[in-house]
């Protein structure tokens, strides 16, 4: 048996027609292929259908032949690859035959054919068909082209974004010689490319998308972590510079060179109590949102207790390095932190397993 495979790997037709896939089946798939082109006829899916539609038609009088459309998600990423499987894996589930089933993809690009490794582990693909539409090479295709190119999103984010950096080099140049800072052109426009291609390689756009819809969000409602944060950072920077302080301190105080261990423990000795303080000004913010929310468990308020315990050892651990405190004082610190860890944890659990408890017989009641 053939299995004629249309690939739609960005799921056009379900986001454009709203059609359930996977679509199984000549006259399912050619109304399938009608309706993302009355919805939408540019998309060049519609031929990837129609070419399934075709295939069907001219392999069926020789051998049993079935077509299938199959979408992924709009990212077009390793999740829209899954679904792509799961859905393949329900095309062969419904097939009824016993006698052995190949594939012959069909396509529109590269990016779809990326997904023939999935399909390739579960059926056999005889052919991968990529379906291209014929234009006449002439002014109005170049037209269309650059038309099309201006109108997608990740297309025109993707050339006309780096090309905008590299034109806007001259006139940069020309303010930079006017200002006298010849050499800051380069570093500049080097630094936007460099972070514009890292954005697009890691995907942080949509990271800093949502960074920034928590922010509004936080905003809007009223959330405490938004200013424990904006406290937290500033705290990490004076403990960075702190910690940069005890190890000048350090380096003038000792003669030739610094041991790797010795400057570890000055760092941390000069900084552990501001990043404290910071993990305490979090905690204490998170634990507020969430009683402000009706979500608050008593467990919750272990977080500033191994905040100081953490912070407590870590600052007597750099303090015995750098000679400042005695074993015997570390060991003291270092038992209590452990103690202090130990007793909050044991007592946060009683107490929320009491609470629970009477909640329960109060329902009970």
């Amino acid at each position: 048996m053939l299995l004629v495979l249309c690939v739609d790997l960005d799921d056009d037709l379900g986001r454009k027609t709203g059609v359930p896939t996977p679509v199984v089946g000549r006259n399912e798939v050619e109304h399938a292929a009608v309706s993302l082109a009355e919805a939408d006829p540019e998309d060049s899916d519609v031929n990837v259908l129609f070419e399934g539609v075709h295939l069907y038609d001219q392999y069926s009088p020789d051998e049993e032949v079935v077509v299938a459309a199959v979408t992924g998600l709009e990212r077009g990423d390793v999740a829209a690859n899954r679904k792509v499987g799961r859905e393949v894996d329900e095309v062969l589930a419904s097939i009824q035959t016993d006698d052995p089933v190949r594939a012959v993809v069909v396509t529109d690009g590269a990016q779809d054919e990326s997904v023939v490794p999935v399909i390739r582990s579960r059926v056999p693909i005889d052919a991968v068909k990529r379906v291209v539409v014929r234009q006449a090479q002439d002014l109005e295709s170049m037209y269309y082209t650059l038309k099309q190119v201006m109108n997608d999103p990740e297309t025109r984010g993707t050339i006309l974004v780096p090309l905008g950096i590299l034109l806007l080099i001259y006139p940069l140049a020309v303010l930079a010689d006017f200002l006298g800072l010849p050499g800051a052109v380069l570093g500049v426009s080097s630094a936007a490319v460099g972070l514009y291609a890292l954005f697009r390689g890691l995907g942080l756009e949509t990271v800093v998308d949502e960074a920034v819809d928590r922010v509004r969000s936080g905003l809007y409602t009223g959330r405490v972590t938004l200013i424990t944060y904006v406290v937290a950072a500033a705290l990490l920077v004076i403990g960075g510079v702190e910690g940069m302080n005890e190890l000048a301190a350090v380096r003038e105080n000792t003669a030739g060179s610094l041991a790797p261990s010795t400057i570890v423990a000055a760092l941390t000795y000069g900084a552990v109590r501001w990043f404290a303080a910071a993990g305490l000004t979090t905690s204490l913010g998170q634990v507020t949102d969430e009683y402000l929310a009706d979500r608050f468990r008593w467990r919750y308020l272990n977080a500033p207790f191994y905040v100081l315990s953490i912070a407590a050892v870590l600052h007597m651990l750099s303090a015995f390095f750098l000679g400042y405190v005695t074993l015997t004082e570390l060991a003291a610190v270092l038992t209590a932190g452990t103690l202090v860890s130990v007793l909050s944890t044991l007592t946060f659990a009683v107490v929320e397993s009491w609470r629970a408890k009477r909640r329960g017989d109060a329902d009970a009641a």
